[in-house]
């Protein structure tokens, strides 16, 4: 584990930072509130946000209308709606997440189905890569895998423009994850597959890198981080799809899937396809909780024009 980017630093207390003070008080107090009582706070600030103009909604609009062409625009517009209250119920569940006591993880109502394929992997010496896509409850879904699952699973992401927001999250995981990687760590990535790790990682993101292939998402062509089949490939690493959602009643389904059969091979086009297609399976059991505010498709192949207007 880097413990450096833990460390404290003094000038994180600068004004400068201060907003994100707030921010992670306000996301503190969030994950001291009972899980349903929570969820009932993140339902009320969904119901805002959707009432709210901006652009946000707008790139939801256009992600829906392009992902889900076979809606009516009644249709359409009830996935939006849903989907922006889902934004609200984000903000709990990262609170709850990087914040809540493991006495509150543990009182969460969870069905964790699949350990056995990390298991196998781990018997055999192989290194794991989870991976899944961006939804609103991603975070607290990996933590509920560890604490409720009892894999030990490490983690990739990006680091946050805030210093002190940066540094708050970053020690929040360290307390459950076994380690964090960001982006530009994949030679340490790589190392730690090798040894038999597991890392959590989603690729469903546009991140305008030269690491990219476009291949369909919905049908729509999407830039694609290409690290999936390069990650396994240098590692040796199984590639276990992580599918989560939120149930209507309350709580989450966890399942983890066989490994990825054939995976990688030859062409890197053809297994970042794949991955995308997996990835369209997972929307499709939960679209409105899928992180739609995204701007999936912002690049775009030569001489095609913006999709978002």
């Amino acid at each position: 584990m880097n413990s450096a980017a833990a460390r404290f630093q003094p000038g994180l207390l600068s004004p400068l930072h201060w907003p994100a003070w707030i921010g992670i008080g306000v996301l503190w107090l969030l994950s001291r509130l009972p899980y349903r009582v929570l969820m009932a706070a993140g339902r009320c600030l969904g119901g805002l946000i959707a009432w709210l103009p901006g652009s946000r909604r707008r790139i939801a609009q256009r992600n829906i209308a392009l992902c889900f062409p076979g809606l009516d625009t009644v249709q359409q517009a009830r996935l939006l709606e849903q989907n922006l209250r889902d934004v609200g119920l984000m903000l709990a569940e990262f609170a709850l997440a990087w914040m809540g006591s493991s006495r509150a993880i543990a009182r969460v109502p969870v069905t964790i189905e699949g350990i056995e394929h990390v298991a196998a992997a781990t018997a055999r010496g192989q290194g794991v890569l989870l991976t899944g896509a961006h939804f609103s409850h991603l975070e607290l879904a990996g933590r509920l895998l560890v604490e409720r699952g009892g894999i030990e699973l490490a983690g990739m992401y990006r680091e946050h423009g805030d210093a002190a927001f940066e540094w708050a999250i970053r020690r929040s995981r360290q307390k459950y994850a076994a380690t964090m990687f960001t982006k530009n760590e994949v030679r340490a990535c790589v190392r730690y597959m090798k040894a038999g790790g597991c890392i959590w990682y989603a690729p469903d993101q546009d991140m305008r890198g030269k690491d990219t292939v476009f291949v369909p998402f919905f049908g729509v062509p999407a830039s694609t981080l290409t690290a999936t089949h390069h990650l396994a490939r240098l590692s040796g690493a199984c590639v276990i799809p992580f599918f989560h959602r939120r149930l209507p009643d309350g709580g989450y389904a966890l399942r983890l899937e066989a490994p990825l059969a054939g995976f990688p091979g030859a062409d890197v086009t053809t297994d970042t396809a794949r991955i995308n297609a997996m990835i369209e399976r997972m929307v499709r059991e939960a679209p409105s909780q899928y992180l739609w505010i995204h701007r999936r498709f912002k690049s775009r192949p030569a001489g095609q024009e913006s999709l978002y207007r």
